[in-house]
């Protein structure tokens, strides 16, 4: 008998997405690591971090909600191969680039900005596919193996890609990324799925792409919940981009530091998503958004001061837990709410809001940590999100009802 926090297991078709994506994603982990630091031993610069972050990022703020719109129009499944198969050809570009010692910054920013092409067309597709695998009785429950497989390669492929990178350099890194693209790939091509009902549209894909926006930020409860993310992503997760400084300037731990800190941060963000997917109702989720984003912004100040190595690995599982309870329940509850009509529209806007803000932050922190340093930067990020979960939480309980009476399921 399927264990409760694995009920999405029951199904053979999300059993082949779930592995082929842990193997993939820590491939892509490995090589997020590997080309941060590649970057930061090029130019020894946070600037060029923040900038490479950008590049990488800045499509999904563009792209992602077209990128919604082509999901609730076409196959996702056929979608995804597409999108995947253009992310293991960026990786291998890296990797030949890299070997052959022809690699520069300009070219790390070109392939990043191809990367993050592919990743706005990915994203939102992979958001909404889940629906399609397990249905909606355990959809709560899948979104949270999701994230528990996302975190789990964050715990595995950035300590990897630090040891890999200390011991042979970054190359091998992004080759063993592009390998690990041949596991979705193959998950996806065995997966059999009953045709989805698709609704014809004489509208163009741009127009329906305008009603997802119109939609999510017309719909109070979306809003309040996208406003919320947005702060954050703005604020809190380029905190990510300037880990590279914390690891090599304040704890002097090099690249095999620089993977450890990321590792802790994907071990405390694995324990959010199993301890997610234990749950069997989706009770106080509201509230859990809340206090683990207040969690969170209080982890990021106290890694901003923190000296001693041990702390500040210990500081990175709490901002990792806080992160992913906080953004997997806004998820959960956000799916919950919305029809399968607009369920790609408005992930892509969730999307958008989540990884399409936040390159706009990696590019200011990166600029104001070149010139006051990294803790004070990653402080005052930290304080803003604490800021906009304590005005969430005065609107909390409207929150609740409002989305109780969208999906009626909601406590």
């Amino acid at each position: 008998m399927t264990p409760s926090f694995l009920r999405a297991f029951r199904h053979r078709n999300y059993r082949l997405y779930f592995f082929g994506q842990l193997v993939s994603l820590i491939g892509t982990w490995m090589q997020a690591v590997a080309q941060s630091w590649l970057v930061y031993r090029l130019t020894g610069s946070a600037q060029a971090l923040g900038e490479i972050t950008f590049a990488e990022q800045i499509p999904m703020f563009f792209l992602t909600p077209v990128a919604g719109a082509l999901a609730d129009r076409y196959d996702r499944r056929k979608l995804l191969l597409v999108t995947q198969s253009g992310l293991m050809i960026q990786a291998a570009i890296l990797a030949v680039l890299t070997f052959t010692d022809a690699v520069s910054v300009r070219w790390v920013e070109i392939l990043a900005v191809s990367q993050g092409i592919f990743a706005a067309l990915d994203l939102p597709v992979r958001q909404s596919f889940a629906v399609e695998m397990v249905g909606k009785e355990d959809l709560p429950n899948a979104i949270a193996l999701n994230s528990s497989v996302f975190n789990a390669a964050r715990l595995v492929g950035p300590a990897t890609a630090g040891l890999l990178v200390a011991a042979v350099g970054e190359a091998w890194c992004f080759t063993l990324n592009t390998a690990s693209f041949l596991a979705v790939l193959a998950a996806l091509a065995a997966i059999s799925l009953q045709p989805r009902i698709i609704t014809p549209s004489k509208a163009s894909i741009l127009a329906e792409a305008g009603e997802g926006l119109s939609y999510s930020f017309r719909t109070r409860p979306l809003r309040i919940l996208f406003l919320t993310m947005g702060v954050v992503s703005f604020t809190g997760l380029p905190y990510a981009t300037l880990v590279p400084i914390f690891a090599d300037k304040i704890l002097a731990g090099g690249a095999t530091a620089n993977g450890m800190l990321l590792g802790a941060n994907g071990l405390g963000a694995l324990i959010a998503a199993l301890v997610l997917a234990a749950r069997k109702s989706m009770t106080g989720t509201a509230h859990r958004i809340v206090y683990a984003g207040l969690l969170f912004g209080a982890g990021l100040i106290g890694f901003a001061f923190c000296r001693v190595y041990a702390g500040s690995l210990a500081l990175m599982v709490v901002i990792g837990f806080a992160m992913i309870t906080s953004l997997s329940s806004c998820n959960m509850l956000i799916q919950s709410m919305v029809s399968d009509d607009y369920r790609g529209r408005v992930m892509a806007v969730y999307t958008m809001v989540l990884v399409g803000i936040s390159p706009f932050g990696s590019l200011l922190f990166g600029w104001l940590a070149e010139r006051w340093g990294a803790p004070p930067v990653v402080a005052a990020g930290g304080a803003c999100c604490v800021l906009a979960c304590l005005l969430l939480r005065t609107v909390l309980t409207e929150l609740r009802n409002e989305a109780r009476a969208m999906m009626g399921t909601v406590h």
